[in-house]
C-alpha cells in the first residue's frame, strides 16, 4: 500500500505557493509580510507599505498578531482588500522582509524585521507586560527603546529600527545600545503629511462644518482610564453647554483604542446626545491629520495627536489625569508641562479667551522639531531602507509627502454638518 502524503500548499494563496511560478500572473521576486498587532499599528505600517506601490516586483501579505487591541484589524485589512494568512501559518511561511509597528511576537518569525513607531515619538516609560505575575519584575524602560521590546535571548529582534529623530538614537544608546547598529532616522510620515496639509486648512475646516467666523475646538482622547474621555466626560458636557455655538465648532477625535475596545455602536450611542448639541465626531476611519490642520485650538491629554497639534499654531490645552507612565525626557512630557491645563473652576470662554491671548508663533515650535529630525524625507528614506533589506534596485520615480485626505465626521442624520 503506497503512502499519499497530502498536499501542503493546496490551502495557500498563490502568492505563497511553493510552485507560485506556475500559477502567479505577476513575477514575484521578493514577499512581504506586514505584522499588524492593532489597528493604530495597521495605519502606520501602511505608510510603509504604500512606498512599495508601483513596483509588481514586490507581493505584501498581511498578518495578524496577538495583542490585546486586536479588534477591528480583520475588519481594517478586509476594507484595504489585503491578502491575509494567519499568524500560525505566517511564523512558518518563507519571506523575504517583515514589516511591524508593535513589537509582541516578533521573535517567533524566522524573517528580517523592520520595526516601525506606532505614535509621535517615545513618550512612556513601562514595565513588560506580566512583571511581577510570575515573571521578574523589571526597571521600567522607554516603551520601543528597552531591552525588553528588541532583545530576546541576547539577540536583538529586528533587523532594522525606523526612528524619527537623531534624538531618538541617542535614547536607544541609553536604553539598548546593542540595538544601535540596526538603527536608522528615517522621519516621521504623520509629520511629513501634516506639513503637507497645511495649505488646505480651509478645505479641512469646510468638511468639519467649521463657519469662516467660528473658532474649531479640536478634543482629542487617548485610550485608558487616564485619558481625557475616562477622567474628564463632563468637560465634553460644559463645553458643548458654555461656548457659543454661533462663535465655536467642537470636534472630537478619538484613538482607534477605543472604538475598537468599546464598538462603534457603543461610541455612536455614548455620543449621540452630544450631537444633538452640535458636537461632531471623527470616524474611526477617516483620516485624522486633517482636523489638526484644521484646528484653532486642541484640547488633550496625553496621546500623540496633541504633539502633531504643535505644528499647526493651534492654541493647546491639556487635560486627562497626569500620566505617571511618561518618559520626562520625551516631547509629551514637554508638552505637558509647558502647555495650560483646563481648569475646573474657571469658564471655558475664559480660558480659550487666554490661551489665545497668551500664545505666541512658534511657541511649541522646539516641540514639533523634536518629532523628525528628517521632515519631508519619510517617504524617500524610508523606501531606500526597504529596497536596501529586499536587495532590489528601488523604481526611479520620486516621492513627495502628500496632504490627508478630508476627515469624516459620524452621521446622525444632519447631512448639512456631517458625512456618513
Amino acid at each position: 500500500m503506497s503512502l499519499v502524503i497530502p498536499d501542503t500548499e493546496r490551502r495557500l494563496a498563490v502568492p505563497l505557493r511553493l510552485d507560485v511560478e506556475r500559477w502567479a500572473t505577476f513575477r514575484i521576486r521578493k514577499r512581504v509580510l506586514a505584522v499588524v498587532h492593532t489597528v493604530t499599528s495597521a495605519q502606520r505600517l501602511l505608510e510603509a507599505v504604500r512606498l512599495l506601490e508601483g513596483d509588481p516586483r514586490v507581493q505584501v501579505v498581511f498578518t495578524t498578531a496577538h495583542d490585546v487591541f486586536n479588534d477591528g484589524v480583520d475588519e481594517f485589512l478586509e476594507a484595504a482588500k489585503a491578502l491575509v494568512v494567519p499568524w500560525g501559518r505566517a511564523v512558518h511561511t518563507r519571506f523575504d522582509l517583515a514589516l511591524a509597528a508593535s513589537h509582541g511576537g516578533l521573535h517567533e518569525l524566522n524573517v528580517p524585521v523592520i520595526v516601525l513607531p506606532h505614535g509621535a515619538s517615545y513618550n512612556k516609560r513601562v514595565s513588560a507586560p506580566g512583571a511581577g505575575q510570575g515573571r521578574p519584575v523589571v526597571e521600567r524602560e522607554v516603551y520601543g527603546l528597552g531591552r525588553q521590546w528588541l532583545v530576546r535571548d541576547g539577540v536583538v529582534v529586528p533587523a532594522a529600527i525606523a526612528l524619527a529623530h537623531e534624538d531618538d538614537r541617542a535614547r536607544l544608546a541609553r536604553e539598548c545600545p546593542e540595538a544601535l547598529p540596526v538603527a536608522e532616522v528615517v522621519g516621521d510620515p504623520c509629520y511629513d503629511r501634516v506639513t503637507a496639509s497645511l495649505p488646505w486648512r480651509e478645505l479641512y475646516r469646510e468638511t468639519l462644518g467649521v463657519e469662516p467666523w467660528q473658532k474649531l475646538v479640536l478634543v482629542c482622547s487617548t485610550w485608558g482610564p487616564d485619558s481625557l474621555l475616562s477622567r474628564q466626560w463632563d468637560l465634553l458636557d460644559r463645553l458643548a453647554l458654555e461656548l457659543p455655538p454661533e462663535r465655536f465648532r467642537i470636534v472630537v477625535l478619538l484613538h482607534p483604542h477605543v472604538w475598537n475596545a468599546h464598538s462603534e455602536w457603543h461610541i455612536r450611542s455614548a455620543f449621540a446626545g452630544l450631537a444633538r448639541r452640535g458636537v461632531g465626531l471623527v470616524t474611526q476611519h477617516s483620516e485624522w491629520c486633517g482636523a489638526v490642520v484644521a484646528a484653532d485650538h486642541i484640547v488633550g491629554d496625553h496621546g500623540s495627536v496633541s504633539l502633531y497639534g504643535t505644528m499647526t499654531g493651534a492654541r493647546i490645552l491639556t487635560a486627562g489625569a497626569p500620566d505617571p507612565d511618561l518618559d520626562p525626557s520625551s516631547p509629551m512630557a514637554e508638552l505637558r508641562a509647558t502647555a495650560p491645563r483646563i481648569r475646573p473652576d474657571q469658564p471655558l470662554v475664559a480660558q480659550l479667551r487666554r490661551s489665545s491671548a497668551v500664545y505666541r508663533p512658534g511657541q511649541y515650535g522646539r516641540i514639533a522639531a523634536r518629532l523628525s529630525s528628517e521632515p519631508g524625507q519619510f517617504a524617500r528614506r524610508m523606501r531606500t531602507l526597504l529596497y536596501r533589506k529586499l536587495r532590489l534596485r528601488a523604481p526611479a520615480a520620486r516621492l513627495a509627502p502628500e496632504r490627508a485626505v478630508p476627515p469624516v465626521l459620524v452621521g446622525y442624520g444632519d447631512p448639512s454638518r456631517t458625512a456618513s
